[in-house]
């Protein structure tokens, strides 16, 4: 039987090769390249959302007016003033209490309708694919032009008013300071619905069939399986959805711009941002509408961690 020779040490002070890493990159290479790769998106945050953010901020401390290229103008520093000023401002009281009621609209009647087209959807149902993209469509559609056709639906001699007969509202819908913001809602929650049936459908097709055959088995019926498979099993999109609805709720400009000629009647459908407009742009107080920007984007981060909770709540 062969023995093997046993091979001796290396004397002492001789240096031994050290085998070259084999397979991989240079890791240091590897972060450049990763670096090099989100550069793009970090020069694009920076300059369109950090960069503004922070000159909104510095902006309200100081009264601060638009001028003249070049015009000497004085901007005192004048601390918390604009935020106390928004803050008791009755129009800016108004319009985030508007915002208020156009959340407590839509957010629940996106989720509600959303989540009932995308089971719908989802099934076996004849002309699928045609529905799927009838619904996705006004999402892509200009504003413009469907507000034109809800203008028309909910105008005075409007085809709902018509339907509605005597039932009608009077003042009609878009200019009644009632039923103004709840109609942006509905609308809003219409142009949207196709974004959000998207992603249901997306998170439908993660819930395993095993589940729905399971439950069968255990006796749920279609509310059952419903209750105990799919809403546990898209809740994670149904978050996503109610954070992007409150978020996209609290920067309403468009809609009370074209659908009520600017917030109307008498500032029922006025949005923050629209104010925010009107204050910084048309009357060139910056710093009080700076101030009316930082209020809004610390709304939408309270009420974002909130729907965010009780979206997620009894899960834990």
């Amino acid at each position: 039987m062969a023995v093997a020779a046993e091979v001796p040490p290396p004397a002492a002070g001789v240096a031994t090769a050290t085998p070259a890493p084999t397979g991989g990159r240079n890791p240091r290479r590897r972060q450049l390249t990763g670096y090099l790769f989100v550069s793009p998106w970090v020069a694009f945050f920076v300059g369109i959302y950090a960069f503004p953010l922070g000159f909104a901020v510095w902006m309200s401390f100081y009264e601060y007016f638009f001028a003249a290229p070049g015009a000497d103008v004085d901007r005192p520093f004048v601390g918390l003033d604009n935020y106390r000023d928004a803050l008791t401002d009755p129009q800016v009281r108004q319009s985030f209490g508007n915002v208020i009621v156009f959340l407590v609209i839509n957010v629940p009647l996106t989720v509600v309708v959303a989540i009932g087209l995308a089971v719908a959807l989802n099934a076996a149902i004849p002309f699928r694919a045609f529905f799927r993209t009838a619904y996705f469509v006004p999402y892509v559609t200009a504003s413009v032009a469907t507000i034109a056709v809800w203008l028309w639906l909910f105008s005075s001699n409007g085809l709902v008013n018509k339907l509605l007969g005597p039932a009608a509202p009077d003042p009609p819908f878009l200019i009644n300071s009632t039923l103004a913001m709840p109609t942006i809602a509905v609308y809003v929650a219409w142009k949207q619905l196709g974004l959000y049936v998207l992603l249901y459908l997306a998170a439908l097709q993660n819930v395993p069939k095993e589940l729905y055959e399971a439950a069968g088995i255990d006796g749920a019926g279609r509310w059952g399986k419903f209750r105990n498979v799919t809403w546990p099993g898209v809740r994670p999109a149904t978050t996503l959805i109610v954070v992007l609805s409150v978020i996209t709720g609290s920067n309403l400009f468009t809609e009370p711009y074209l659908l009520t000629g600017g917030g109307g009647p008498n500032g029922a459908s006025a949005s923050p941002v629209f104010v925010l407009y009107q204050r910084g742009i048309e009357q060139g107080d910056a710093g009080f509408a700076a101030a009316i920007g930082v209020l809004l984007v610390i709304f939408v981060a309270i009420v974002s961690v909130l729907a965010k909770y009780l979206s997620e709540w009894g899960t834990k």
